[in-house]
């Protein structure tokens, strides 16, 4: 077997020969942040890889990097500079997880894809926990959310919304029963406050809109899109129906608020005792667009 180069060296390395062996879909916006970033700069931080032997030459598997290889594709680069670590595939998988978790802002998504990723290849529960770090009943939670296809209050769990063993009681409950669980969260202080309310109104949307969302991502990195449906334009319909009828109800709010304040003041201004107060502190003058307004109410 081809020994491998020094792990503290970096090299240039052909992109064409790295197989990215945990691909993740990543966010436009911040990906073409990345690519404006490294072609002003350059490049911080090279990638990591660990060496393949192959048949007809080395080939390199990316252990961590992804946004960085493809900003260098994106700029027409044809090589890129890589340190190496010793590891075999699985163990790839594994340190691309470890710098998953790791990241201050890691999406959600990722973490699932990769617990189920494990998962599929073949890893039990208490190997998977120990792995990642996260606990035994958290994994369980997780992958069995997977496997009823709950995405959205997988989300949840994974945003801190809730917690992963109430998201499992509501997977499991009818939309009569889920009130119960909520109470019962409620009372042993796991839901309180504004994680009350989120939880409350992430049930309502999981009723709405069902379990998933609107955009899934496979176990590939592609983005699959949900087929439109007749109940989907219905739900679609009536929701920016509700969000009007919201709008209309704090138009006609702030409505009666100004014109309250508008008689209030008229009043005021009659009073001569509170005038004269007015003009011995300085305050006798008002904007020309209520003065009017004032005086146009007052002749009418």
């Amino acid at each position: 077997m081809t020994s491998s180069p020094d792990a503290h060296a970096v090299e240039l390395i052909p992109i064409e020969r790295i197989t990215v062996i945990n691909p993740r879909v990543r966010n436009k916006k911040i990906f073409k942040e990345i690519v404006a970033n490294i072609a002003e700069l350059g490049l911080k931080k090279p990638i990591t890889v660990t060496r393949l032997d192959d048949a007809d030459g080395p080939r390199y598997a990316l252990v961590c990097g992804q946004g960085r290889l493809e900003a260098y594709q994106a700029l027409g680069q044809h090589e890129i500079p890589a340190l190496f670590v010793e590891a075999n595939t699985e163990d790839c998988l594994v340190m691309s997880l470890v710098e998953n978790l790791a990241r201050r802002q890691h999406r959600p998504i990722d973490l699932l894809h990769d617990i189920e990723g494990l998962k599929q290849r073949g890893y039990n529960d208490t190997t998977i926990a120990r792995k990642t770090g996260l606990t035994i009943e958290y994994v369980k939670g997780v992958l069995r959310l997977l496997q009823k296809g709950e995405l959205r209050l997988l989300r949840a769990v994974e945003c801190n919304q809730i917690p992963v063993s109430i998201a499992v009681e509501i997977a499991g409950a009818t939309d009569t029963e889920t009130q119960a669980v909520l109470q019962q969260a409620y009372e042993k202080k796991l839901l309180r406050g504004h994680k009350l309310i989120a939880a409350k109104r992430l049930i309502e949307q999981r009723q709405r809109r069902g379990k998933g969302l609107r955009i899934n991502v496979s176990l590939n990195g592609k983005r699959r899109e949900r087929p439109l449906t007749s109940n989907a334009l219905i739900r679609a319909y009536q929701e920016d129906v509700d969000r009007k009828r919201i709008l209309i109800r704090k138009a006609e709010t702030t409505r009666n608020r100004l014109v309250f304040m508008t008689e209030a003041l008229r009043k005021l201004l009659v009073d001569e005792n509170f005038v004269t107060l007015l003009r011995a502190e300085g305050l006798d003058t008002l904007p020309r667009n209520l003065a009017g307004r004032i005086d146009i109410g007052a002749q009418a």
